[in-house]
């Protein structure tokens, strides 16, 4: 860590002047990259949003955005992200499908560690086969922010995960370097220069979504069929949130394949299909983060849509575990 990063780092936690922020951090990218390029990691979350517009604004044109879809976003992701950046902000952006060569790549891993590991090489192996096909790119662009660092371990601070924009990398990157214009901020502060940038609320509000997707809310080996069955489960709780105007209570809300299968019964015959967690966390700084208190009628309306319309599940729990002890995702 260098004397800037330190001095930036001594800063966490205390309060942010949002536009002094902001003007700093486009002073500080343009003196980083110089007149070179910046491929950005898009995932379409808060994190990686507000980076991009930081970064656009700091070098223009020498920003490339690459949204990656691995197989595990969320219903409709994709189109989202290309309608919001490419077509309100007009950043660089490349889609790439990548889904066969993600759960190709994850065939047989259950462990969670080794998932992400293997999820965040992969991308950084994507991203680099990307610079080449698009010239020369010489830096990284990362969402990384404060709490991914605190859980990966970094800096005498306790391993908790490793994220895969932290303890994820492989050592031997091929760029010139990292820009991380978020790295030493809170998700609460993240959304609060977000505002500022002018980026809309429904994406500035959004709730977060882990660089892995639903990798790490998909317990067990990654299956296209598991993926479809979360997205489809994960889509009919968020909806049912919005319509109840719930979502505004919780800060982060999602549905998990928790890979175990249960018997059940439809049509008056037997099923054995797979069990649906949900899960819905309070927070503002997401690392410690506590349960909202879903209304049990809505918890049981939640359960009887998702067994009855997605294929496969029949068994739906509700997971009310605060953080500590556990972690805002499964894995």
């Amino acid at each position: 860590m260098n004397q800037a990063e330190k001095e930036r780092a001594a800063k966490v936690g205390k309060k942010l002047n949002v536009k002094a922020y902001i003007k700093a951090e486009i002073e500080a990218i343009r003196a980083q990259v110089g007149d070179k390029k910046v491929l950005l990691a898009m995932s379409g979350g808060v994190d990686s949003s507000v980076c991009a517009v930081l970064l656009h604004k700091a070098i223009g044109k020498n920003l490339m955005c690459v949204f990656v879809d691995h197989g595990c976003m969320r219903l409709n992701e994709a189109k989202e992200v290309k309608k919001v950046f490419k077509g309100k902000f007009g950043i660089n952006l490349v889609q790439i499908d990548a889904e066969k060569r993600f759960l190709d790549k994850a065939k047989g891993i259950v462990d969670p560690e080794l998932k992400r590991k293997c999820i965040g090489g992969e991308f950084i192996r994507v991203f680099e086969e990307e610079a080449k096909k698009l010239g020369r790119i010489e830096f990284l662009g990362q969402g990384t922010i404060y709490p991914d660092i605190i859980e990966s371990g970094v800096g005498g601070h306790k391993a908790v995960k490793a994220h895969h924009n932290v303890g994820g990398l492989p050592k031997d990157i091929g760029f010139e370097g990292l820009v991380e214009p978020v790295k030493y901020l809170y998700k609460d502060e993240v959304r609060k220069v977000g505002k500022a940038l002018g980026i809309p609320d429904f994406m500035v509000q959004r709730q977060p979504f882990p660089g892995p997707g639903l990798a790490v809310r998909c317990l067990g080996e990654l299956t296209k069929e598991k993926l479809d069955i979360l997205r489809q489960a994960d889509f009919i709780f968020r909806d049912e949130m919005a319509k109840a105007k719930l979502d505004r209570k919780a800060q982060q809300f999602f549905a998990v394949m928790t890979n175990v299968k249960s018997v059940g019964v439809k049509n008056g015959a037997r099923t054995f299909g797979y069990v649906i967690a949900i899960r819905a966390v309070s927070t503002s700084q997401f690392v410690k983060a506590g349960i909202v208190p879903l209304p049990f009628a809505f918890v049981t309306k939640v359960a009887e849509k998702i067994a009855t319309k997605v294929k496969g599940v029949n068994r739906v729990v509700w997971d009310v575990t605060p953080k500590p002890p556990a972690t805002i995702e499964w894995e």
